[in-house]
Order: C-alpha cells, then sequence, then structure tokens
C-alpha cells in the first residue's frame, strides 16, 4: 500500500468540507480548518481572479494567526479548480494557488497531469473527484494524490453507483487516498465511510447549515424540512445531471416534463447561466434526511466527533463478540 498525505494523521476528524458552489465563503473555510477539518472552497465563486487571490490571502493568514495565538496547527484548506475549456480562469487561478502554496487541490471535469505536475512542485496535493471507474482510471494515470468518490445521492453533480461497489472497484486498483463522498451527514457515516474502505469522508450538504456558509436563510430552512424522497436528480439545470432540493425547483416554475430532459433547459434571461441558476435553485443530497439544524462550525464539529466515537465503540462491541 502507498503512503498516505501526512495531514490525514493530523485531523481532529478525517472529514473534508467539501466547496460548495456559491455557498462556501473563506468565513466557513477558516472555521472548519481551525476546528481540525479540512475547509475548501471553489475557486469561481469569486467573480474574478484578483478576488480569488484576496480570498486566499484572507484565509492563509487567518490560519496563521490561529496558529500563533493558539500553538494548534490548523487543518489544510484546499481549492476547487474547474479543469476544463469552459472555464477561461483556469490557467490564472492555477498560477496563484502555485504562488500562494495552496495545500490541497480539488479537481473537477477533467484530470490533466499539467496541473498535477503544477502543484506538486511546491509540494501541494491533488484530489480528483469522479463517479465511474473510467475517470478514475484515468485520474490516476495524470498522477493525483488521491480520488474523491461521489456515490449516488451526493449533492451537486453526484454519481449513481453505490458507495461499497465504488469503493471496492477503484480500491482494486488504486491504492492511494479514497475519500468518500455522499449522503455522509453525521459522525456515524464518517465511521461507515472509513469501514468502507475510505481514508476520508467527503461533507457538503451537512455544511451548508452552518451559521459560517453563505447559504441563505430560506435555503437552510428547506434543507431543514426535505427528505431524502425531496431530492431530485437531473440534467435540466446546467446540462450535467445534479442533485438539487425538489421545493426549489418547483419554485422555480419547472414541470416534471423539464426535470427529464438530459440537456439543460432554456431559463431565458432572468437566469442564463448556470451561476444564475444555482442562486434559486438549490443543490443538496439526500443527506438531508437527517439535517435538522443550523449551527455554528463548532459545534458541528463538536457532534460529529461524538456521533463519530460512539459509532467506533459500538463497532468495537460488535468485534469482541464476533472474535
Amino acid at each position: 500500500m502507498s503512503e498516505k498525505p501526512a495531514f490525514i494523521s493530523t485531523l481532529d476528524l478525517p472529514i473534508i468540507a467539501a466547496p460548495l458552489f456559491l455557498i462556501s465563503n473563506p468565513e466557513l473555510v477558516i472555521a472548519c480548518c481551525k476546528n481540525g477539518i479540512v475547509g475548501t472552497f471553489p475557486a469561481l465563486n469569486q467573480r474574478s481572479s484578483e478576488g480569488f487571490e484576496a480570498w486566499l490571502i484572507q484565509i492563509s493568514e487567518a490560519l496563521e494567526a490561529f496558529k500563533k495565538e493558539t500553538g494548534k496547527t490548523p487543518a489544510p484548506f484546499g481549492v476547487n479548480l474547474i479543469v476544463h475549456p469552459s472555464n477561461p480562469r483556469l490557467e490564472a487561478d492555477l498560477r496563484l494557488c502555485v504562488k500562494h502554496k495552496v495545500p490541497l487541490i480539488i479537481t473537477s471535469l477533467g484530470a490533466v497531469s499539467q496541473v498535477v505536475d503544477a502543484v506538486h512542485s511546491y509540494g501541494g496535493l491533488v484530489f480528483h473527484d469522479i463517479i465511474k471507474k473510467r475517470h478514475a482510471e484515468k485520474a490516476a494515470q495524470a498522477g493525483v494524490d488521491g480520488l474523491i468518490l461521489v456515490s449516488a445521492g451526493a449533492g451537486g453533480h453526484g454519481g449513481i453507483m453505490n458507495p461499497m461497489s465504488l469503493i471496492a472497484e477503484v480500491r482494486s486498483f488504486y491504492d492511494k487516498t479514497l475519500i468518500l463522498s455522499g449522503c455522509i451527514s453525521t459522525g456515524r457515516d464518517v465511521a461507515s465511510a472509513l469501514q468502507m474502505g475510505a481514508d476520508l469522508a467527503y461533507m457538503g450538504t451537512r455544511f451548508i447549515n452552518t451559521e459560517e456558509s453563505a447559504a441563505p436563510p430560506e435555503y437552510r430552512d428547506m434543507i431543514i424540512e426535505a427528505g431524502a424522497s425531496d431530492i431530485v436528480y437531473t440534467a435540466a439545470i446546467s446540462g450535467v445531471h445534479a442533485n438539487f432540493l425538489g421545493p426549489s425547483l418547483r419554485a422555480a416554475g419547472l414541470s416534471e416534463e423539464d426535470l427529464k430532459k438530459d440537456v439543460k433547459i432554456d431559463f431565458g434571461k432572468e437566469l442564463d447561466t448556470e451561476a444564475k441558476a444555482w442562486k434559486t435553485i438549490w443543490s443538496a443530497g439526500q443527506g438531508v434526511a437527517t439535517i435538522k439544524d443550523v449551527l455554528p462550525v463548532g459545534e458541528l464539529v463538536e457532534r460529529l466527533r461524538t456521533e463519530f466515537l460512539e459509532a467506533l465503540e459500538s463497532q468495537a462491541a460488535v468485534l469482541d463478540h464476533y472474535r
């Protein structure tokens, strides 16, 4: 087996707070890192590369100040880069990541060895998200340091594979870091992810409902009220299948026929871009079923830790029984 990144053993919990489009901001990232889990954000949450660099500086300075004040090393932070020709900022944003030595880069929609080499040049790590074996094989060939396995029920651009099957299939040829994504909202879920063979859990929807996130109150309330059956998997919003809150789709006037389409529908001028659409059509995963409140990140992490340890203790009791 290959060695895992050293930072994993320094975390308070084996969790990466996923980069949430339009939701993750410096306040959320900083709070996560201060509380011992990896905080991340999409570079495109800032409208320009100049604004993106300002966020990198803000986060780095806040975490360095925390380290000096407390003597505790915060968890590393990460940036999500869209590695696709449709992203005109990739080159500029990647240069800034290299300049500021961002510890972790999460790549989406393309695993490119040149991006991996650029991040490795300063000692950074690259994790790439995938939804199927073929994507994992390509990313492995590009030399990434870890794979984020986006399984069925995950918020955003989720896959359709069962997490057990996906982990087993990818682990059969890939011995580096595996991060599991999909319906992970509690500490027990985190323990289950590790039990299935993951090294880290990837949590997105649960962190929408934190006080530090940029989610509007109506979005958070809808998550609290929703159940797993309220999540709709459709390509109608962006042209790529993703999971959304059904009530937000209905509020936007979308019909059942609209949602069955495999191509992006024409929203008209009011919602003429994907970013505009996602401001009022809200994404979430099936993990909403266990989210019933909004908490500061610190309180949430403490709850997750309690649930995680209780789950491990319960598994230890089962082990003792069957020995």
